[in-house]
C-alpha cells in the first residue's frame, strides 16, 4: 500500500515561505529598533514623581516634586521612586510584547521578550 504525500506546492511554495519569513525578521528588527528609541513614563504619588525610561529599560530622567520631600519620611519616597521605575520599564515591555506579537502575528518565538 502506497501513501500519498499532499503537494505542497514545491520550491515555489518554500521560496514563498523563505521570504515571507525574511520579510518578518526585517519587520522585527525595524520595529526593535524603534521599540529602543521611544521614551516610557509613568508616575506615583499622584504625580509627585516622575520616572522616563527609554525602550532599552534605562532611566531617563526622574523628577520629584519638591513638595513630597521630607527628611522624616525617606522610605515613602523610595517607595514612590520604585512604584513609577517598575511602572515605567512594565509600560516598556508591554508596549514591545503587544507590538512585536502584532508583526509575529502572535507566534510564540522563544527568546524574543
Amino acid at each position: 500500500m502506497k501513501v500519498r504525500i499532499p503537494n505542497s506546492g514545491g520550491p515555489g511554495n518554500m521560496n514563498q515561505m523563505l521570504k515571507q519569513a525574511q520579510k518578518m525578521q526585517e519587520d522585527m528588527a525595524a520595529l526593535q529598533e524603534d521599540l529602543e528609541q521611544r521614551e516610557y513614563t509613568a508616575s506615583s504619588g499622584g504625580g509627585m514623581v516622575e520616572v522616563t525610561v527609554d525602550g532599552k529599560h534605562f532611566i531617563k530622567s526622574i523628577k520629584i516634586n519638591p513638595d513630597i520631600v521630607d527628611a522624616e519620611d525617606v522610605e515613602m519616597l523610595e517607595d514612590l521612586i520604585t512604584v513609577a521605575v517598575n511602572e515605567a520599564i512594565g509600560n516598556a515591555a508591554k508596549t514591545a510584547e503587544e507590538e512585536m506579537g502584532a508583526v509575529t502575528g502572535g507566534m510564540n518565538i522563544p527568546g524574543l521578550f
